[in-house]
């Protein structure tokens, strides 16, 4: 029986970068977690430790910080590029990189004062090969509630079923979504408000019959608003609600008071996607 070296990657992981472009008086605040990874000709490391085709993960920390001087930060997409394609490019031994971002945002409350928005996270990953290059985009987090419009019955019931059939609950959910573009050139910005402005209004106008029904909702209203976009992946945990028993207190509680539930929780994952695409060149969700 032989025993061979299989997938490998390497990396510097969350790098934190704060890139301040000062405008005059009038500041602009960029905020990252960038991780990198390359993948190639890396099996002499492993095999012999020979680190002649290694490039130190120190490298690629300080790669990024320079390259946030030289070159400005701007959309994520566009800066995780820009260091993909430096790594892929300038090292022959590296057949793939793959960046992956964080971004935070900040509300601006002057010239040079921010906010935290904490609401949700917006995410990119690239991956570049010497071929081509895949350009994913996300969001963490993004926390919706409807109070009504909501149900959930006629589901599977075995001698463990305790649930009751409901035609009126609330259903919360904080979705984690990433989509996979269709280029590797567009308006990053443009496009990420776009699909979560698709995320919510379909969140919000679809009357729930379960939680699967509402994700593919949510995952059609992106592709048909937002042609650049070949694929979605939603993630969203049920963020249960539980009415309260006000009857020990000779008090009714009519759809009222709740109790909101941590865990256990469910989570209905799914994607949804356009018949005509081109594959993805890696694998690009968990």
């Amino acid at each position: 029986m032989a025993i061979v070296l299989g997938e490998n990657r390497y990396g510097k992981a969350e790098t934190r970068l704060v890139r301040v472009t000062r405008d005059g008086e009038t500041h602009t605040l960029a905020d990252l977690n960038v991780s990198v990874a390359l993948s190639g000709d890396l099996v002499a490391t492993h095999l012999t430790g020979d680190n002649s085709g290694v490039l130190p993960t120190d490298t690629m920390k300080n790669t990024v910080y320079a390259f946030a001087k030289e070159h400005g930060v701007g959309a994520p997409e566009q800066f995780a590029l820009l260091l993909a394609r430096h790594f892929v490019e300038t090292h022959t031994q590296i057949r793939a990189a793959r960046v992956g971002i964080e971004s935070f945002s900040w509300e601006r409350l002057g010239p040079h004062s921010f906010r935290r928005q904490g609401d949700h996270t917006r995410t990119a990953e690239v991956t570049v090969t010497v071929e081509q290059a895949q350009v994913v985009t996300g969001l963490a987090g993004l926390v919706l509630l409807n109070s009504a419009n909501s149900e959930f019955h006629g589901f599977q019931r075995d001698r463990y079923t305790t649930l009751p059939e409901t035609t009126d609950r609330i259903l919360a959910t904080a979705v984690d979504a990433r989509w996979r573009h269709l280029d590797d050139d567009t308006d990053w910005d443009k496009s990420y408000t776009g699909v979560v402005e698709a995320l919510t209004k379909a969140f919000v106008t679809t009357h729930s019959l379960s939680l699967q029904q509402t994700l593919y909702a949510m995952g059609t209203q992106v592709l048909t608003d937002q042609p650049e976009i070949a694929e979605i992946r939603l993630a969203l945990p049920n963020k249960h609600h539980y009415l309260v028993d006000l009857s020990p207190f000779e008090l009714a509680n009519d759809n009222e008071v709740f109790i909101a539930g941590d865990r256990p929780y469910g989570l209905i994952e799914g994607t949804v996607t356009r018949d005509d695409v081109p594959p993805a060149i890696t694998e690009w969700y968990p």
